[in-house]
This record gives structure tokens, sequence and C-alpha cells, in this order.
């Protein structure tokens, strides 16, 4: 198939870097054999240092890049190699985002092979953790016009994707023995009225993105069975459809049983399309918001977030080698736009 550069072989790469353990924090050795191999087929490097062991890379043509392909090298837990079968690559990171990466490796060597140098790469740690890789990646950004970041989409475009916006619930009490729970006041009782009373709650909806909805992530309390709870927490994730503090508008009535903590917050974006390319929206978070000074973002990857974080993640290979296309579709698309 043309779409599969000679200097890049896709299965290979997508399983060399599968098959290396880049959990959250363990990513140095990925990020040196990422750094090796692009180096080896032809590539500019700069390792973009973020702590004591992790750090970006970032790859040019020789040129100022006016378009960059971006995603990331970590994965969430736990770790588990690569295999194929039936078509398929399996492995922690197959979809999210290592086969992605590969896709994009190769659209980038090919093009710059048919003379094609404004095409950069940025690939980088912490994306499954609160981002602090592009954050790092954004205080030293290249000047480019537009940034195609990497996540599973089903070889679609995004035309936005929700903000993430996460709040802690922690309730108080008094300790008592429980054969006396009256001497007592029960912070776990508290933390469930507040969590029954948000369930009520009516939350904000967007004609585009839909309805805010939210998952109730984690949930602490107690000391012992035989004591009445002195302390109760839980973490909510709302997906965000507009301004997060619609949502602290919203929930503000929960204060009378618990305080409210805000622990993170992402917002929506929207995104840059290309025509002849399917769209949908995506009500996942991103790198993007954190890669603001990259340009114009756009969203595109193979492979389907319903098997994202599984056991069983996967890319489909023929979906993978078609994204080699897609991706130069959209980039000489985008510098076309560059030479206006």
């Amino acid at each position: 198939m043309d779409s599969i550069a000679a200097g890049v072989d896709l299965v290979a790469v997508t399983r060399s870097l599968v098959d290396i353990d880049s959990t959250t924090g363990r990513e140095g050795e990925a990020g040196r054999w990422l750094a090796q191999y692009l180096r080896t087929v032809g590539f500019e490097v700069t390792e973009q240092r973020v702590d004591e062991t992790r750090f970006n890379v970032l790859a040019s043509c020789g040129e100022p890049a006016q378009v960059v392909f971006s995603t990331h090298f970590d994965c969430v837990p736990p770790f588990f190699p690569s295999r194929v079968e039936g078509g398929r690559l399996y492995g922690r990171g197959a979809c999210d985002a290592k086969g992605i990466l590969a896709a994009q490796i190769a659209a980038a060597e090919r093009l710059k092979r048919q003379g094609e140098r404004r095409t950069g790469l940025l690939f980088v740690v912490g994306e499954e953790r609160g981002s602090d890789g592009a954050q790092v990646a954004n205080s030293d950004a290249s000047g480019c016009r537009f940034l195609i970041n990497g996540e599973p989409t089903d070889s679609r475009l995004g035309f936005a994707t929700r903000g993430a916006y996460r709040l802690r619930l922690r309730a108080e009490g008094r300790a008592a023995h429980s054969s006396f729970p009256e001497l007592g006041e029960s912070a776990i009782d508290k933390l469930i009225d507040a969590l029954m009373e948000l369930r009520a709650i009516e939350l904000p909806t967007d004609s585009v993105l839909g309805k805010t909805h939210y998952t109730i992530g984690l949930i602490n309390g107690g000391i012992a069975p035989n004591v009445v709870s002195p302390l109760a927490e839980a973490e909510v994730m709302f997906r965000t459809v507009g301004d997060a503090a619609e949502i602290r508008r919203a929930v503000r009535p929960l204060e009378r049983r618990v305080r409210l903590e805000e622990v993170l917050e992402v917002p929506l974006v929207r995104l840059v399309t290309v025509p002849g390319i399917d769209t949908a929206v995506f009500p996942y978070t991103t790198d993007i918001p954190f890669l603001g000074r990259w340009g114009e973002p756009l969203l595109f990857g193979p492979g389907s977030v319903h098997v994202a974080h599984t056991s069983d993640e996967f890319i489909e290979i023929a979906e993978l080698e078609r994204a080699v296309d897609l991706n130069m579709s959209i980039a000489r698309e985008l510098l076309s736009r560059s030479n206006s």
C-alpha cells in the first residue's frame, strides 16, 4: 500500500514502543528509544527535559515547521506487551497513543522524502496524569501555525472536545463508638447525602456538545467498621460543555453538607477541520489546552477510544496504515493555508 513510508515499518515501530513500559512517570526508556529511532530515519532531534528522568521528544526536518504532529507516549497502567492477531495489534498504548505516534512519524518522514520539510514532531510525556510534558513544551513553542494532536478518533477529525472539571467533596463528622451513634456525627452519611443531592442537580447543556455528565471516581472514608466516621471524601470528574464556573454555581448548594475543593480544570476546545474528512465531537480531554502556543489545533488519530485504557487495547493495522495517508493529506491542506 502506497501509504506506508519506505523508511518506517509501522507495525515494528508501534510494537517496539508498546513493548516498553512507559506508564506515566516511567517514560524515560521509551523516550530514549524514540529519540534514537527518529535520528536513524533522518530527523533532527531535541530532548526537552521535563524532570530528572523524563523528557519530551521534538523532531524537525531541518526547516521551521508550519505544521507539527503531536501526541503522547505515556500510558495508563497496567502495562502489557504487544501481539499481532487477526489483523489487529494489541498491547498497552496500541491505540492510545503509540500506534498514532508511529503513523505520524511515517507521514512526516514520507513528506520529507518528497521534499516537504515544513512539518515537525512533538511527542510528550505525562498526558495521562496532568499534562506536565505539554506544559513544558508550551514554554518553548516553535512558532508553527497548526498542531495536529493525535488521540484515537476512529480516523475522524475532532470538531470539538469537552473540558474536564474535577472536584473533591470533603465531609467532616465526629467519631464515636458505633454502639452509641447518637454521640457522633457520620461524615460518610453527609457525603452520601451530598452525592444523592448531586444526582438531582441540573447541569449545563450545549447544542453541539450535549449535556454535562460526571463520574464519581473515588470514595474514601471512615476509620473502622465499629467507629462513626469522622472524615469522608469523594472525587467527581465532570466532562464539561461550557465554562466550569457554571458547574461551580450549580453545585454550590452542596456546601451545606460538604466542603468543595477544586482539583483540576481543563477547558473545552473548538478545533480546526479540513474538507473531505469526517468530523465528530469527542467527550474526552487532550493535551491541546496546554499547547496553545503551538498553533491552531486539530485532533485526529486512528483507533477507538472505546478500547483505549482497556485490557484488550488494540488498533486495526489496516486503519493504522490508512492514517498515514490521511495525516499527509491533512498536513498538505494546512501547508497550503500557510502559503496563502
